[in-house]
């Protein structure tokens, strides 16, 4: 009989080979199905994925005008593996008209992983970019010379005008935040950088597709791997329709010119922002290629601060176009009645002194013409007063705070989060918790902040929500968040429409002194009847200089097709320096909505000359 002992070991043997198997197979099965790193460095010596750029969605304006389009750019693209060690460095650097300074410099950095994070020696790297045909065409003649150079198609932002840098935007060169946020990026693309670019890239960008082809034993490129059928074609980006006139914005970038200052137009109805214009702005193809970095460090170091987009980022006290809020909020809440009236001494008033000669008492209609300071301190002192007089009491704090709730109703004091529009401000409508910490619970009453009463002291808006604000008073009681998307449906759902909950019959009494403003008023000067504009001036306290010029309104009074605010910075009134650039753009804008009553003008016009020219005759 055969001893027991080795005729166990077997078993044990056969156990060993077995794991040993078991190991083999399972480490093979990682390797080949599960661990994919060795297959594709495999796959990438014998195939290359060549990227294949989707082109970014073009921009219009709401009119179709072409404002943003692609022109084609060249990248060098080297494949360090393919370039050997007898790779001629001065003739490449001589086709590309660079030393070899810059050249040792820029493998250098295509070598960094920390920042370019998917090096590798076999795969295609991006050596230059953003180069126009010129600066590749003695390389292209040459390029079989330079094994492992190709030369790559890609396209670049162009811009049919020199205006609204601030709305459009701009494209620039992918950063490692963006790199290590969205897988989607590689080292060398593109993206919006600010302005609609950024805000829409997603849609604007489309979708990279990847072309596959297939290398020999000596590592050059052969053809298309199996015909295609691993390739993926790239979707070009959505076209946009933004909702301006791009005549309405370059006129009021011109009137506004060399002064810093902001103009926001807006179409009441539906919200969408018509102009949206921010001084000293900057040419959009300045930011545009291998000049980017330069142009942008100098706007960027600009003490004017161009980058700084004013219309939704200054903030400003509103000066007397507050007291259009202040009429509504104080009628709504009883303060005062359409028939109140208040004595007024002029400039001999007190606390507030009046910057007018108009006479007492002061009716509503009057104040708003007239833009009467102690009126409006009357009206707000006597409606944070109607429960108790001279007190900072549980009364006076929750009158205050009811007043506030109602100013904010129009959109100050806060961004609008359901816009589409970046980089607001949100202003501020001071609460009791501020004054609280100035003054103590109960060391401040309605004198101490009577500068509130006519747009002064604490409260801030920016140019957006000035432009809201006169939309709302066209509308008479609502606004349609201010947006730039042009014919965008979301925006007329009931959760878009902002209502006051303030009586119609009142911004009827506003709208009427905003008409009196411009017939007999501080903006007489510049009115233009037939468009029956409403309007109000304003001239804002600087502290450190000429006073800020600040105009709002809309037209036509029954019918608005489009409210307007203007704040230029440092000029003095705004009667003067804001207003005219409102009536103006008015005037460009309705003249296209009402053909009929321009060409009626230019036939009066006519008329008068042919008149004129008879009577010299006679």
């Amino acid at each position: 009989m055969i001893n027991d002992t080795y005729y166990n070991r077997r078993y044990v043997i056969a156990g060993i080979a077995i794991l040993v198997v078991a190991i083999y197979i399972i480490r093979l099965f990682s390797l080949q199905i599960i661990d994919q790193s060795r297959r594709e460095k495999a796959d990438n010596n014998a195939l290359v994925r060549q990227p294949v750029y989707a082109s970014r969605g073009l921009i219009y304006d709401r009119n179709d005008s072409l404002l943003v389009f692609n022109q084609p750019i060249y990248e060098v693209v080297i494949i360090l593996r393919e370039m050997g060690t007898d790779f001629d460095t001065l003739a490449f650097c001589q086709a590309l008209q660079i030393d070899t300074v810059d050249y040792r410099l820029r493998l250098e950095q295509i070598s960094d992983r920390r920042k370019n994070r998917g090096f590798s020696r076999y795969t295609p790297q991006v050596f230059m970019a953003n180069l126009k045909k010129e600066d590749v065409s003695l390389l292209q003649e040459r390029l079989y010379h330079f094994p492992g150079v190709s030369i790559r198609e890609r396209t670049l932002r162009d811009y049919t005008y020199n205006g609204a840098s601030h709305i459009l935007g701009s494209v620039g060169e992918v950063n490692q935040r963006d790199l290590e946020r969205d897988p989607y990026y590689h080292q060398g693309d593109y993206s919006g950088r600010d302005g609609v670019e950024k805000q829409y890239e997603v849609a604007l960008r489309g979708y990279n597709g990847v072309e596959v082809l297939m290398r020999d034993n000596r590592g050059r490129i052969c053809g298309s791997y199996h015909d295609g059928e691993l390739d993926q074609s790239a979707v070009a980006g959505t076209n946009l329709h933004l909702g301006i006139d791009i005549e309405l914005q370059l006129l009021a970038e011109a009137e506004i010119g060399e002064h810093i200052g902001s103009a926001v137009a807006i179409e009441p109805a539906t919200g969408e922002i018509l102009a949206l214009v921010s001084m000293p702005g900057w040419d959009p193809k300045s930011l545009v290629g291998k000049v980017r970095g330069k142009n942008y460090s100098a706007l960027l170091n600009d003490p004017s601060k161009p980058l700084m987009n004013r219309a939704t980022q200054a903030m400003y006290p509103p000066g007397s176009t507050f007291k259009t809020l202040q009429t509504l909020v104080a009628l709504h809440q009883g303060g005062i009645t359409p028939n109140t009236q208040y004595p007024c001494n002029g400039p001999q008033s007190t606390p507030i002194k009046c910057t007018h000669h108009h006479g007492s008492p002061v009716d509503l209609g009057m104040a708003i013409e007239q833009s009467c300071n102690p009126y409006y301190w009357c009206a707000f002192r006597d409606l944070l007063q109607m429960d108790g007089y001279g007190k900072n009491n549980a009364a006076f704090r929750r009158r205050y705070e009811l007043w506030r709730e109602d100013i904010m109703r129009f959109g100050l004091g806060q961004k609008f989060e359901d816009s589409d529009v970046p980089d607001q401000k949100s202003g501020s409508v001071p609460s009791t918790k501020l004054y609280d910490r100035f003054y103590g619970k109960t060391g401040w009453k309605a004198i101490t902040i009577r500068s509130l009463s006519i747009g002064q002291g604490e409260v801030l808006v920016t140019p957006l929500q000035l432009a809201n604000q006169a939309a709302c008073i066209a509308n008479e009681g609502y606004y349609i968040s201010p947006h730039l998307l042009h014919n965008d449906s979301t925006y007329l759902l009931p959760d878009k429409r902002h209502e006051t909950g303030i009586d119609n019959a009142y911004f009827k009494i506003v709208k009427d002194g905003m008409e009196r403003v411009m017939t007999h008023g501080t903006g007489r000067w510049h009115n233009i009847p037939k468009w029956h504009i409403c309007g109000k001036t304003g001239t804002v306290q600087n502290p450190h200089g000429k006073d800020h010029a600040i105009f709002i309104g809309y037209a036509p009074k029954d019918n608005p097709k489009i409210a307007v605010a203007i704040a230029v910075e440092n000029v003095g009134f705004g009667a003067t320096w804001a207003c005219p650039v409102a009536v103006k753009m008015i005037d460009l804008y309705l003249q296209k909505h009402y053909p009929e009553l321009a060409d009626e003008e230019e036939q009066e016009t006519e008329n008068k000359k042919q008149e004129t020219d008879d009577e010299s005759k006679e």
